[in-house]
């Protein structure tokens, strides 16, 4: 993970606020106002504007709105929520058990989790990014705050949690694995700046390599 704050891009901050505590946010699309759980933040996107909403019982109110003059086109990729599909990709024994329970958990590919975490950190737990991404899927320490990781270099409070926010950035860009993969490795705010993925060699890099991988591991079956 690049430089991303969970749900923020670059240069928007949300300051002390505390919003962002664990658990209390949903990857549900938003269709309207109706009930929700109390306290719950969820994503709306009408393709120029991503839109973090709080609930508290039936009233919403918008927190943070990310606009962009550009209109995103959306390119679904179609098994990217196959949560049962085998896993085949050569790794620990645990951790593909692991990655397995995060996919049914928050309904992802596994394929899709552990081509990221290939990425990543080569499934290395202890892993360290220059810029103190940490673990297997390379969690910002302010990002797995967040999510709600106690210990990020737990490889199933990493592995959990960043799967829990793929699945978050796969509902926001409804299912297109360039601009998921994109918001995932820059933020979702750079995506949304630029209408597509950022032009970034790095991020272009990233998108990429874990697509291909990924596509692989899906012709396999």
């Amino acid at each position: 993970m690049r430089r991303s704050l969970l749900l923020i891009g670059i240069g928007l901050t949300l300051g002390s606020s505390s919003l962002f505590a664990a658990g209390k946010f949903s990857a549900s699309s938003i269709k309207g106002t109706g009930l929700k759980h109390t306290g719950h933040l969820a994503i709306s996107n009408d393709s120029r504007a991503i839109t973090v909403l709080q609930f508290d019982g039936q009233i919403s109110k918008a927190l943070l709105t990310l606009k962009s003059s550009r209109t995103l086109a959306y390119h679904p990729f179609g098994s990217v929520y196959q949560s049962n599909a085998p896993l085949t990709a050569p790794m620990p024994a645990f951790l593909s058990q692991i990655i397995q329970e995060a996919a049914q958990k928050h309904g992802v590919d596994p394929r899709l989790i552990a081509a990221v975490a290939a990425r990543e950190s080569r499934y290395n737990a202890a892993a360290v990014s220059p810029v103190g991404a940490q673990g297997v899927m390379q969690l910002m320490p302010a990002t797995a705050r967040y999510l709600g990781v106690t210990n990020p270099f737990d490889a199933r409070e990493n592995v959990v949690a960043g799967t829990k926010y793929l699945r978050l950035l796969l509902d926001t860009f409804k299912g297109d694995l360039d601009l998921t993969l994109a918001a995932y490795n820059a933020g979702p705010g750079a995506v949304q700046r630029f209408g597509g993925v950022p032009p970034f060699r790095e991020t272009m890099d990233y998108v990429r390599s874990i697509r291909t991988n990924y596509e692989a591991s899906v012709k396999k079956f």
